[in-house]
């Protein structure tokens, strides 16, 4: 989802103008591809676009044609990005082709409203959406795969599983806090940002984050955030006593155990220091098993080796780490990897 954000805010600027649009979304791809489906891009009938389709050669031919296409209604256009294809060679050079399923404003509607919700909400959302026959547009939105699908079982579909929109939780308002949230809002996740210090948790400071809270210190360990499966919490406040606290909030009730994510940045020492803090405030014995167990289960040191000792540079170790950890991937270079 993380082009939804841009899509979502010209989408509202043209419904509150009643200007028409067109939305495109990839619904299959066949070869090498840019993007995959699931990518959307909404071209505004002013001329104003938003999102991508391809990482560049396929937006000007897409947009030039779309209202032409959609003239009579929602249908499906194939683009190749082979660039030997002498009949539509759009030069991307990625060797495939895409299946893109153009429709207007007024077949989307319901579409972008259930994308916005479930965007500000933080909640997974399924689409089963017809993409051959007279049917094509056509769709059930729900939130299981199994019970959309059902519903279209007759049809050719493209089924669509839209996880819930990462969440990043950074606690400690710090000068290094500022490009971790700054990166993650590239990225289109929600950013919040936790500190109990008011002249370093503000939203001056951290204008990209969509929640900045400020806690009293004796609050921190008892505070209940909406997480996520999908979320991470990265501590860095440099405070010790802080740092406990937020340890003690993650650990309690197991909460570390229901988000993608719990780290602390700092070498190891510190935070066995941290955790037998934390342990203390939850009223638990800080004995060896106990302190052990939870080191396992944190990501402390935060971060990859990736070799950078500034602040951004520590920060994109981070974000990768956390990225690694939401995709289950193997974080080897590509080259390794692909062909």
């Amino acid at each position: 989802m993380n082009d939804l954000g841009p899509i979502i805010a010209l989408w509202n600027d043209l419904e509150a103008a009643g200007v028409d649009a067109v939305l495109a979304t990839i619904v299959a791809v066949d070869g090498p591809s840019y993007r995959k489906p699931g990518a959307r891009m909404l071209i505004s009938a002013d001329g104003r676009r938003a999102g991508t389709v391809s990482g560049g050669c396929l937006e000007e031919e897409v947009a030039r044609k779309a209202f032409w296409n959609t003239r009579e209604g929602a249908v499906v256009e194939e683009y190749s990005t082979r660039e030997d294809d002498g009949e539509r060679p759009f030069g991307s050079g990625c060797g495939g082709t895409v299946r893109i399923l153009l429709e207007r404003a007024s077949s989307a509607r319901s579409l972008m409203q259930a994308l916005a919700t479930a965007y500000q909400s933080r909640l997974p959302l399924t689409i089963a959406t017809v993409i051959e026959g007279e049917r094509i547009g056509e769709r059930v939105i729900g939130s299981e795969i199994a019970a959309v699908a059902t519903v279209l079982q007759k049809e050719k579909i493209c089924i669509e599983h839209c996880p819930a929109r990462t969440g990043l939780w950074v606690m400690g308002a710090g000068n290094d806090a500022q490009p971790l949230v700054r990166m993650a809002r590239q990225l289109g996740w929600f950013v919040a940002v936790v500190d109990g210090r008011a002249h370093l948790a503000t939203a001056e400071r951290f204008p990209e984050a969509e929640l900045v809270l400020v806690p009293k210190i004796s609050e921190l360990s008892s505070l209940n955030f909406e997480l996520r499966p999908t979320d991470a919490v990265a501590i860095l406040s440099h405070s010790f006593e802080q740092d406990a606290h937020f340890l003690a909030a993650m650990l309690k009730n197991d909460n570390h155990k229901m988000i993608a994510y719990l780290g602390v940045l700092g070498p190891r020492q510190r935070t066995r220091e941290l955790l037998a803090e934390a342990a203390k405030l939850l009223a638990r014995e800080p004995n060896e098993k106990l302190i052990e167990g939870w080191v396992a289960e944190i990501h402390s040191p935060m971060g990859l080796d990736l070799g950078g000792s500034e602040s951004a540079a520590i920060a994109l170790s981070t974000l990768a780490e956390i990225e690694q950890k939401l995709t289950s991937t193997t974080a080897r270079p590509l080259r390794e990897l692909r062909r």
